[in-house]
């Protein structure tokens, strides 16, 4: 009776525990919302961090993130390629529900449409300081500027580092702040150093109300720079110098949260756009410009110590268009119920060891056409570069990450159904939705 008691106090005495720490820790963030930094690289493959397996490219300060709250094993891009997977990002919304699918240059006039809504237009209307730094591409004419659609501040090139015509070997691209260009071309060098230090400036001067930092390198694309500073250091070439030069202002980021007190207040988030153009994809097949798990899949972290535990290793899927509702729910927001958002809150898996949300189908676009379907383990592809498949492939992700065994004869109930679950949802979509082939997304 005595031991039984005893683990009954004990058991009471330890749930008391519990909620008096979440008691806490709601307390202490009730005075004050949380913040967001959510770094964005370009190109960055899956393979090219070591903490997801790289053997030549030290990446020692996103391994910390990883190693101090979660690290996702099957997290996708809405779009291998930038501007339509950008557009995901910032709505949560597939891009061709605003017509942006396809990449955006100097030469376009077009742009985010006025009436799509970002995550920085929801976190500014619940009273955050919102700041862009480094790659926008989602339009570059006034109207559609980040300053015109919830940034505060921008500072940045408005889309990818390698547009424009070339002056003295050099990409003619601008280098802005806020609508004001201030050097032409661009010094790509020292980019992701001088990103890194507009980020923490925007983090001092805002140091005490909610902020929302979105840093979207221009690095690792194409034309690849880093500084002296970097250049020469790592067993990765050039592009291994880029990328550990993009994880040293992930430490400069972490640091100064530190030291302002800011650490266990604010999500910091690491990912990419697409697969690797130029990197490493790791054991995936496909790469940039695909929808093989090469081409979508990508690195994502996220820390913040107190809100995430650490060590957890996510592997279900989860996607860029998730982080819009994600962040609006951690800002004590609700997303607006005038549109489809296709994204979902996946708070859970951020900060709760082994959980899971019901698996949720996800559509994989290049331009307008709908490629490939996936649902849990099972991914159709139905399309590839610029036709329809004769038959249509299926994969089992969870025994077959590679994408090398077709096995559509084998189960083609699963095939029915992931072919109905396509049909349906284009069929949904503005005009000009398809299944099948595309042309050139570029």
């Amino acid at each position: 009776m005595d031991i039984l008691i005893s683990r009954r106090t004990f058991l009471r005495g330890a749930l008391a525990s519990v909620l008096v720490a979440h008691s806490t820790l709601a307390a202490n963030r009730s005075s004050r919302r949380l913040n967001f930094v959510l770094i964005n690289c370009d190109d960055l493959g899956y393979g090219d961090l070591s903490c997801y397996g790289s053997p030549t490219i030290r990446t020692p300060n996103v391994d910390r993130l990883a190693a101090g709250g979660v690290k996702f094993t099957d997290f996708d891009t809405c779009a291998p390629v930038c501007t339509p997977s950008r557009t995901g990002l910032l709505t949560g919304r597939y891009a061709i529900r605003s017509g942006l699918t396809r990449v955006l240059g100097p030469v376009n006039t077009t742009g985010i449409p006025e009436d799509e809504q970002t995550i920085a237009e929801m976190l500014k209307s619940l009273g955050y300081a919102t700041a862009l730094v480094g790659k926008w591409h989602l339009g570059h004419l006034p109207q559609y500027l980040p300053t015109r659609h919830g940034f505060d501040y921008y500072f940045g090139i408005p889309y990818s580092n390698n547009m424009g015509d070339r002056v003295d070997g050099r990409p003619n691209c601008p280098l802005m702040r806020n609508e004001e260009i201030i050097e032409q071309p661009a010094v790509q060098e020292t980019l992701t150093e001088r990103y890194t230090s507009e980020a923490v400036q925007f983090i001092r001067r805002n140091k005490n109300k909610p902020f929302f930092v979105y840093l979207a390198h221009n690095m690792p694309h194409n034309p690849v720079s880093a500084s002296e500073r970097f250049r020469g250091k790592s067993k990765g070439g050039l592009y291994g110098d880029a990328v550990e030069c993009i994880d040293w202002g992930v430490g400069q980021i972490v640091d100064v949260l530190r030291e302002l007190g800011l650490e266990r207040n604010t999500v910091v988030m690491f990912t990419s756009d697409n697969g690797p153009n130029l990197g490493s994809a790791g054991i995936l097949r496909g790469k940039k410009g695909q929808v093989f798990e090469g081409g979508v899949r990508v690195p994502f972290v996220a820390y913040c110590p107190g809100l995430i535990p650490a060590g957890i290793v996510c592997h279900q899927q989860a996607t860029n268009l998730d982080l819009f509702p994600t962040l609006v729910a951690l800002a004590g927001g609700r997303v607006a119920s005038d549109r489809v958002i296709d994204g979902r809150d996946i708070s859970k898996l951020l900060t709760m060891p082994g959980a899971r949300l019901p698996d949720k189908p996800f559509f994989y676009f290049v331009t307008n056409a709908l490629q490939a379907v996936r649902l849990g383990r099972w991914k159709l592809h139905l399309g590839r570069d610029n036709q329809t498949l004769p038959k249509p492939e299926l994969y089992n992700l969870q025994l077959d990450i590679r994408e090398c065994v077709d096995q559509a004869e084998d189960y083609p109930h699963i095939v029915a159904e992931l072919r109905h679950i396509a049909e349906t949802f284009v069929s949904n979509l503005p005009g000009g939705a398809h299944i099948g082939g595309s042309d050139a997304p570029f």
